[in-house]
């Protein structure tokens, strides 16, 4: 099954915008186009129930089906139940207001592990707990390779009540084997915290195959509104001390919400799943479920996706003065490439941008990522990331323009 591009870029309004006509987006995992359906439901909101959810009057009704709505058909999706999905302001805020829970939850002298592979925002709010008297541990990556070895994980797992690593990287673009560690760490008698924000957006994941504890990813990288989403597994999430208002404290999904949620953008979330479900229909004529329709679609995306991959990373192994992060096929990373350059990574995105090429260069807040491996975050890299939507024809106008500037 190939992938019906023509179809994908009908559902992004920005394709079909004058100003970004000649212009190939490779700075996606910074955040991606919105898909038509999410605009159109957040539009929809704004015009006819921007009012207080919940209430007694139609307008509020509606209000708050649509925000449920977004909640109950991501839940199916990701594989978990309904309550265990909660919106937040970002991911950042998410992890902050769960490391301010497990604050109040572990005891000094507790042991949690971090990785330095991980995004700032999965690694400085647990590191701060140090503070307060809890031991945190660093599972580290190969120096010269950026993995995460799960053999050097088990000794840190020793009595460890939580792990928090990423499912993909950032800069590193590996994909970690997420069920596997989720079971290391079980076994071990520790809790998960997933990173999925440079995961999600190449399909989204089967969470509850997954075994993860928390997994938290962010919509506008997903194609929607800037928000952030978290799944925390329901035993768990009442064991943590609530962080929303106390009268609140009985419902799972707003025990972490400690003000009220953006309406519209969660409203608008549910767009996601209207643009995932024409995918399958477009592509395949079986009648499925939420969490296979979801998990067919991944697939899709990601065949499409490595078929691309393999090209830019081919072309990346043959230049000299050109040091790639991460694992040199595709199968075994997201299409996030970071490569370390002469020039400071921003530099060489600036003078990609009359080529048409929209990249990203700079340290991306994984600092300690980029300090482990021996780059200089000041320096930075230059970041290349594609989604499902992007197009051969793209690839190899970025591939011309590198090998004019290289």
């Amino acid at each position: 099954m190939t992938l019906d591009t023509e179809f994908v870029r009908s559902h992004f309004p920005a394709f079909a915008e004058t100003c970004l006509a000649e212009q190939a987006f490779f700075d996606n995992a910074g955040g991606s186009y919105a898909c038509s359906p999410v605009i159109d439901r957040l539009d929809r909101f704004y015009r006819q129930t921007k009012v207080q959810p919940y209430g007694p009057f139609e307008a509020s009704r509606v209000a708050g089906e649509e925000m449920d709505e977004a909640r109950t058909r991501l839940a199916a999706m990701l594989g978990v139940e309904e309550d265990e999905v909660s919106f937040g302001p970002s991911t950042s805020a998410n992890t902050f207001v769960l490391a301010r829970a497990f604050a109040g939850w572990l005891k000094p002298g507790d042991a949690i592990v971090v990785t330095n592979q991980d995004h700032e925002a999965n690694s400085g709010p647990w590191r701060r707990l140090a503070d307060e008297g809890i031991e945190v541990r660093e599972w580290r990556m190969d120096p010269e390779t950026g993995r995460l070895d799960p053999e050097t994980l088990e000794p840190l797992l020793d009595g460890a009540k939580l792990l928090c690593f990423p499912h993909c990287s950032n800069v590193v673009g590996e994909v970690n084997d997420v069920a596997a560690i989720c079971r290391m760490a079980r076994e071990a008698g520790a809790y998960t915290c997933v990173d999925g924000v440079s995961y999600a957006p190449h399909g989204l994941p089967d969470v509850g195959a997954l075994g993860s504890d928390i997994y938290l990813f962010s919509a506008y990288k997903t194609y929607g509104p800037h928000q952030g989403i978290m799944t925390i597994r329901r035993d768990l999430g009442h064991a943590l001390p609530a962080q929303g208002h106390y009268f609140n404290a009985d419902t799972l999904w707003k025990r972490f919400t400690p003000a009220g949620p953006d309406h519209a953008q969660v409203a608008a979330c549910a767009g996601m799943v209207d643009y995932l479900d024409q995918l399958y229909h477009h592509h395949f004529d079986t009648e499925a479920g939420p969490r296979e329709r979801g998990a067919k679609v991944h697939d899709l995306m990601r065949r499409h996706e490595c078929r691309l991959l393999d090209r830019l990373l081919d072309y990346l192994e043959g230049c000299k003065g050109v040091r790639l992060l991460g694992p040199r096929r595709a199968e075994r990373r997201a299409p996030t490439v970071a490569v370390a350059l002469d020039v400071p990574g921003a530099e060489m995105a600036a003078r990609l941008a009359p080529h048409g090429i929209m990249a990203g260069g700079g340290h991306f807040y994984a600092v300690r990522a980029l300090e482990a491996l021996g780059i200089d975050p000041d320096h930075g890299v230059l970041r290349l990331s594609f989604v499902h939507y992007t197009e051969a024809a793209e690839v190899d106008r970025l591939i011309t323009a590198l090998d004019h500037l290289l």
